[in-house]
């Protein structure tokens, strides 16, 4: 599956038009002014002019999935009750995502795991749960991979859970980290990955092969750029 982040309205209808993705990404916080509502804006921004309400009005309309990215607490709980206004109307899976644990070079703060697992598990049996790790990369410096405590960490926040569950992981950091998920993909069938690649990282696609070619399929996503998508499709071993 093929994801597109979608940070503004205009994005949306676009994104709408295009069939190679499936799914709509959209980050999600409490506006910083009153009237106070959850608003489509990525920190360190806190004011947008299009709400959450304005924008599951326009995603409604197309047959892709959501993805509602946290950027704060105070933003989970009026989302999720206005979710449940339109689910009867969406077409596509939800997906409800957040950095709950620090993860390499994260210099983010990550959102509370225990309060928002419990902000959101109730109201999302249907869903699935991204959970992640902040993270940072440096072109100039060493890039460590996920390391073992991390999720190890992970997992034991999500073994008790009930929905599926996928991690975003970054695509840059893969080449370091193949043990550690596969050892994680290992410990629930609910388990997924999404592989997704900040703006300036520095990605070779074929390092995506080890896992293409060493995990199932259905469990994989990418959120690339659609340069990467076209190129790491046209690789011997891709198939």
């Amino acid at each position: 599956m093929l994801l597109i982040s979608s940070g503004i309205m205009q994005q949306t209808v676009r994104a709408n038009s295009q069939r190679l993705y499936k799914m709509i990404e959209a980050d999600v916080l409490l506006r910083g002014q009153d009237p106070k509502v959850p608003i489509m804006a990525h920190p360190p921004d806190n004011d947008s002019d299009i709400t959450l309400q304005d924008w599951l009005k326009e995603v409604v309309k197309s047959d892709k999935g959501i993805k509602l990215d946290f950027k704060s607490l105070a933003a989970v709980s009026p989302s999720m009750t206005l979710l449940e206004e339109v689910r009867d109307q969406l077409q596509g899976p939800v997906w409800i995502n957040a950095d709950i644990l620090p993860g390499p070079r994260g210099t983010a703060t990550p959102l509370d795991p225990h309060v928002f697992l419990q902000e959101v598990a109730q109201k999302s049996e249907n869903d699935v749960l991204s959970l992640g790790w902040t993270t940072g990369w440096d072109v100039d410096a060493d890039n460590p991979g996920y390391s073992w405590e991390m999720v190890h960490q992970m997992e034991e926040l999500c073994r008790s859970l009930k929905q599926p569950v996928t991690f975003p992981v970054r695509a840059a950091l893969l080449p370091a980290s193949f043990p550690q998920f596969q050892w994680l993909l290992k410990q629930s069938d609910r388990y997924s990955l999404t592989v997704w690649t900040g703006k300036h990282d520095v990605l070779t696609v074929e390092d995506l092969l080890l896992y293409r070619q060493n995990f199932s399929k259905t469990r994989i996503y990418y959120d690339l750029l659609e340069s990467q998508i076209k190129q790491f499709k046209g690789l011997p071993g891709y198939t």
